[in-house]
């Protein structure tokens, strides 16, 4: 007991928050970029293309977690599948931030606007028709929007209101979202489309994995159940050979366990 609790406690107190602050360290890093100068001459682009990558990366080592635990064994991997996928959602709600803040409504006229009520009209007309008119930002927005359930519901407190198997159906909706992300990615950059691909295969090559896994544990339980268990008569057969072994050479009712007479002078 003292090794799994050592264990636990190594995980708890050194490992995750050393992973914390390395998921942290590429938005330190961009924040350092920005307000030190250092990005190229298309900043919003920089932060657009950063924040972007850093959430599919972060989706692709969450999606990665249960395969890593299937293949090595390793339990202690599943600790950190919530809070890589909360730092998904947080680089993705960048990027989308980003680009609602920073692109849409710095490029709005505000000028004849009176008060926030209708600019946030304005923006909230500007965002929906790039939705409306560009598929790749129509997309991209599905995949953001796909990541809200999951993240309000990744509590341990929402997985006991929702229940396991509800809270597992609503979580595959990540499935979805990585490939909608993918997708959002190929159709932005159009032409280099090496990167996206790579995000692809990886994702594509885990999922594959989760399918393959789930038949294969489905195939086993089938082939457990389908184990041919003997006869009644056979088990009472033997039920009644074992108890005529014990019995002191006197045959043994299988029925009652109740002494038989063979011979109305044997009693």
């Amino acid at each position: 007991m003292i090794r799994p609790v050592r264990t636990d406690q190594f995980l708890r107190r050194v490992l995750k928050p050393i992973v914390f602050v390395s998921a942290l360290m590429p938005a330190g890093y961009l924040a350092w970029a920005v307000f030190t100068g250092n990005l190229s001459p298309n900043p919003l682009g920089d932060i657009t293309s950063d924040t972007g990558d850093w959430a599919l990366r972060f989706l692709c080592v969450t999606l990665g977690i249960t395969p890593l635990r299937r293949v090595s064994g390793w339990n202690g991997a599943i600790k950190f599948r919530r809070m890589l996928g909360l730092f998904a959602f947080f680089y993705g709600a960048l990027h989308f931030l980003t680009y609602v803040i920073l692109d849409r409504l710095a490029g709005l006229d505000l000028s004849d606007t009176n008060g926030s009520w209708m600019a946030a009209r304005a923006l909230a007309a500007a965002v929906s028709g790039d939705i409306c008119k560009r598929p790749f930002i129509a997309v991209g927005f599905t995949a953001f929007a796909l990541m809200i359930p999951l993240a309000v519901t990744s509590t341990t407190g929402m997985i006991r209101r929702l229940g396991g198997r509800r809270w597992q159906a609503l979580h595959r909706l990540m499935y979805a979202a990585c490939v909608a992300a993918v997708l959002h990615y190929w159709w932005l950059v159009r032409a280099d489309v090496r990167r996206p691909v790579a995000y692809g295969v990886v994702i594509a090559i885990l999922l594959a994995f989760r399918l393959y896994w789930t038949r294969f544990h489905r195939k086993q339980t089938a082939s457990r159940s389908a184990v041919p268990q003997a006869p009644l008569t056979a088990q009472l057969s033997q039920a009644s050979r074992r108890k005529w072994s014990t019995g002191c050479g006197r045959p043994v009712s299988s029925i009652g366990d109740l002494p038989t007479t063979t011979n109305p002078s044997a009693s």
